[in-house]
């Protein structure tokens, strides 16, 4: 008889095979994935996905019948873009089980519901033709065979539906954040360790250990970066027209990671609304930078997001 495996041997399994490592990850951060994105489905964060959308795919069309979220997560994207206004019925889909659970949790508790479906990306579980809109939010990075996926994006769509995808990393932006979000993990980690401030800003152990293990799995997890003008030509191979990319957040990036990081490695209970105050606005006014002003004269590949839109042919 075959013992059953340990926690521990899946996650050795998974270090090779990233789609289990989606599931394992994704199922251990669901319950806290809101909190450690600052995550709502308040006018903060209705805006931050109303405005991705209407930067990449414009205001025409709304709202989209019926639309599917790809790698739903916890379903901030399409949920907030429900609240927004841009889509009428939503379904949502995620390789792990307990992420489409708190997704139509969170759609139950704004007063409405979603479909929720268990789905590997690259072979969607509905039938050709179904959707007006597919859309994700960092979700293609985690997707071993994007094209594949690009495919089944446009079997599901009606000839001339859409899909829009945003929040996904570039190659030299992804570079550039994970080494300032490394170092101030380690300047962080290492202050709160001094006597004076360990017992008010330190995080437990435990919980440090916790972040370092799910940071092994998550190296695994994120299997792309995106060149913009490759990543439009994946979506053109995939049969794909009107396609188009835009990217943000330069300057945004440089302050977003750190604060971020720093979030997690310190005691949640030291950061109070004037924390969170300051990382937003701080966040909006250099988004608002790199969109108006940096976006014309940087070139868009050192940008940390690409967003990509296109539609199925008629």
């Amino acid at each position: 008889m075959t013992a059953e495996p340990t926690a521990r041997d899946r996650v050795r399994a998974a270090l090779d095979d990233p789609k289990l490592a989606n599931v394992l990850y994704h199922d251990w951060e669901a319950s806290t994935y809101d909190a450690k994105w600052s995550i709502s489905y308040d006018e903060r964060c209705i805006d931050y996905a109303r405005d991705r959308f209407v930067h990449i795919a414009g205001r025409e069309g709304w709202p989209y019948p019926t639309a599917l979220e790809l790698g739903c997560g916890t379903g901030f994207f399409l949920l907030n873009l429900k609240q927004a206004g841009v889509l009428d019925e939503g379904h949502v889909t995620d390789i792990s089980p307990k992420m489409v659970e708190v997704a139509r949790r969170n759609a139950e508790g704004l007063g409405f519901s979603v479909e929720g479906r268990v789905a590997d990306a690259e072979s969607i579980p509905y039938e050709d033709e179904s959707f007006d809109l597919v859309v994700g939010h960092a979700v293609l990075h985690h997707i071993p065979d994007v094209e594949q996926s690009l495919r089944e994006v446009l079997r599901v769509l009606r000839p001339g539906g859409r899909f829009v995808f945003a929040g996904e990393p570039t190659r030299h932006g992804d570079w550039l954040a994970r080494r300032l979000s490394w170092a101030t993990w380690a300047a962080t980690t290492r202050v709160t360790r001094l006597p004076a401030l360990r017992e008010r800003w330190a995080r437990p152990p435990a919980e440090l250990a916790a972040a370092s293990e799910a940071a092994a799995l998550e190296a695994v997890v994120d299997v792309h970066t995106f060149d913009p003008d490759e990543l439009a030509r994946t979506a053109l191979r995939a049969g794909a027209v009107d396609v188009r990319t835009v990217t943000e957040e330069l300057t945004a990036s440089w302050f977003g990671w750190p604060v971020r990081t720093f979030e997690y490695a310190v005691n949640p209970e030291r950061l109070g609304l004037r924390w969170v105050m300051f990382a937003y606005k701080g966040w909006l006014r250099l988004s608002a930078l790199d969109e108006k002003v940096l976006s014309r004269v940087v070139p868009d590949e050192l940008f940390y997001n690409v967003c990509l839109t296109g539609t199925k042919p008629t």
